[in-house]
C-alpha cells in the first residue's frame, strides 16, 4: 500500500465504486469496504463480474479488500458509491445510502475530522439534511467539528472504455473551501480530465440528476416519433439516417430505457419538484413514454404476427448492450406483455448472469439455436448478435417467422422471404 497522502476508504464496490477504488488505489492508500463477502471473495479472486476492471489490473491493484467495516475505521476520506434505486412506486429508495451513512459515523475518528463524500445520485439535499444527519445521529458526531461532508457525482457509464474514471471531468463540490480543494487534490490525482468545482453540493447534487433527466426526456422524444412512425409505415431509423445530416441534429436513438441511471434518476428529480410543490410535467411526461416502450412494442409484434401467440426467442436481456448489468432491465416488459399476450417466450444472452436472471426475474436463460421459433426479437444490441448473419438468423425463425429488430442492428443484411419488423 502506498504511504503517503490521505488513507481512503470507498464504501460500496459495484460498478462506480470499483474501478474509483483501483483508481485511488494507484495514488493513496486505499481500502474497499463491500458489505457482500462473496463480492469481496471474488474480486480477492481476481474476478470482476462487472467486467469494469480488467484481471490483470485488478490483480496488480494495491487496493486493499474488505467486507468487515472495522477494517475501515479512522480514516481521512470516506467516500459512498452504494445504489440509489426506486421502489415499486418509483419513489426514491434511498436505504443504502442511509445504511451507508450509519456505518460510516462508526467508523470516524473525530480526531481527524474526516472528509465524508457521497457519489450516488441523489436529489439536491439528501447530502446535507439527511446524510449528514445520519452521520451526526448514529454517530453523537456533530459535522463541521468532527467530520465535513463533500459530493462528487459518479459518471461511470457501464460498458464505456472511452470516458472512464481516470479520463472524465470530475464535479466535486464540499461544504467549505478546505474541503473542495482537498476533493481537488485527490480527484485531480486520479483524472486526465481535471475536476470542476461546484458552487455548492446541492449545485452538484442537481447537476448529476438532471444529466440523466435530459436523456431520458430526449430518447423519450424518439420514442415517440418511433410510434407515430409505425402508424404511416414508417421506419424510425430511416427518419433519423435522413435527420442527422443536419449539423445540430441531436443523435439520440429510441429504445428501451432502464438500467441504474436513466431509468431512475429522473423520478429522483420529479421526486423533488413535487415536494417543493411544482408539478414535473416534463420530466414524467418523457418516464411514462419510456416506461411504456416495451409494452407497446409487444402489442405490435403480437399484431404483426396476426393476433396469433407463439413461440419467441428474445435475444438480450441486460439492459444495454455488451454488459452483464440485469438491473432495471426494461426488455422484461416487452417478455412480460407477451407472455399475458399468450406467447411462449425464452430468453438468451450471452452476458447476463443466468442465477441472477433467475432470482431478480424468474426464468431460465436458454442457449441461442438449434430451436426454431416464430418470433425471434433482437432486444439487446450485443457485440454477438450484431455479428449474426443473415443464414443464422433465417435458421431460428420456423417458416413464416418474424425477424423483429429493436436496435436496427440488422437493418444492412438481405433477408428474402423473412417477415420482418423494425422500430
Amino acid at each position: 500500500m502506498i504511504a503517503g497522502g490521505p488513507h481512503i476508504v470507498v464504501v460500496g464496490l459495484g460498478y462506480v465504486g470499483l474501478p474509483l477504488a483501483v483508481a485511488l488505489a494507484r495514488h493513496f492508500p486505499t481500502i474497499g469496504l463491500d458489505i457482500d463477502a462473496g463480492r469481496i471473495a471474488e474480486l480477492t479472486s481476481g474476478h470482476d463480474r462487472t467486467r469494469e476492471v480488467a484481471p490483470n489490473l485488478l490483480a496488480a491493484s494495491l487496493l486493499r479488500l474488505t467486507a468487515e467495516a472495522i477494517d475501515c475505521a479512522g480514516a481521512d476520506l470516506y467516500i459512498v458509491t452504494v445504489p440509489t434505486p426506486v421502489d415499486a412506486d418509483n419513489q426514491p429508495d434511498l436505504g443504502a445510502v442511509i445504511a451507508a451513512s450509519r456505518t460510516v459515523a462508526g467508523l470516524i475518528d473525530p480526531a481527524k475530522r474526516p472528509t465524508v463524500v457521497f457519489e450516488s445520485t441523489v436529489y439536491p439535499g439528501v447530502t446535507e439534511q439527511l446524510c449528514g444527519g445520519e452521520i451526526e445521529q448514529a454517530g453523537s458526531l456533530r459535522r463541521g467539528r468532527d467530520f465535513r461532508l463533500g459530493y462528487s457525482p459518479e459518471r461511470i457509464n457501464p460498458g464505456d472504455r472511452e470516458h472512464s474514471v481516470e479520463r472524465i471531468t470530475k464535479v466535486i463540490a464540499g461544504e467549505d473551501d478546505e474541503v473542495v480543494e482537498q476533493l481537488a487534490a485527490v480527484y485531480g490525482a486520479v483524472t486526465s480530465g481535471g475536476v470542476y468545482r461546484a458552487a455548492s453540493i446541492k449545485a452538484a447534487e442537481g447537476a448529476k440528476v438532471i444529466e440523466n433527466a435530459q436523456r431520458d426526456i430526449n430518447i423519450a422524444f424518439m420514442n415517440e416519433v418511433a410510434q407515430i412512425m409505425a402508424k404511416i409505415d414508417v421506419s424510425v431509423w430511416d427518419v433519423l439516417a435522413a435527420a442527422r445530416t443536419k449539423w445540430n441534429f441531436l443523435p439520440f436513438d429510441p429504445g428501451l430505457v432502464g438500467g441504474h441511471c436513466i431509468g431512475v434518476d429522473p423520478y429522483y428529480l420529479s421526486h423533488l419538484a413535487q415536494r417543493l410543490g411544482h408539478e414535473p410535467h416534463v420530466i414524467l411526461a418523457g418516464r411514462g413514454t419510456n416506461d411504456r416502450m416495451g409494452a407497446w412494442i409487444a402489442d405490435r409484434l403480437h399484431e404483426r404476427r396476426g393476433g396469433q401467440a407463439g413461440s419467441v426467442l428474445v435475444l438480450g436481456l441486460t439492459f444495454k448492450e455488451n454488459v452483464p448489468d440485469l438491473r432495471n432491465s426494461r426488455t422484461i416488459d416487452v417478455i412480460r406483455r407477451l407472455e399475458a399476450l399468450g406467447h411462449r417466450v425464452s430468453v438468451a444472452d450471452p452476458l447476463a448472469d443466468a442465477d441472477e436472471a433467475q432470482r431478480d426475474y424468474g426464468f431460465a436463460l436458454t442457449a441461442v439455436g438449434p430451436a426454431r421459433y416464430d418470433l425471434v426479437l433482437g432486444a439487446v444490441g450485443h457485440k454477438e448478435y450484431r455479428d449474426m448473419d443473415a443464414r443464422h438468423l433465417a435458421a431460428l425463425l420456423t417458416e413464416g417467422g418474424t425477424l423483429a429488430d429493436v436496435k436496427g442492428i440488422w437493418r444492412s443484411l438481405d433477408l428474402p422471404g423473412v417477415d420482418r419488423w423494425s422500430l
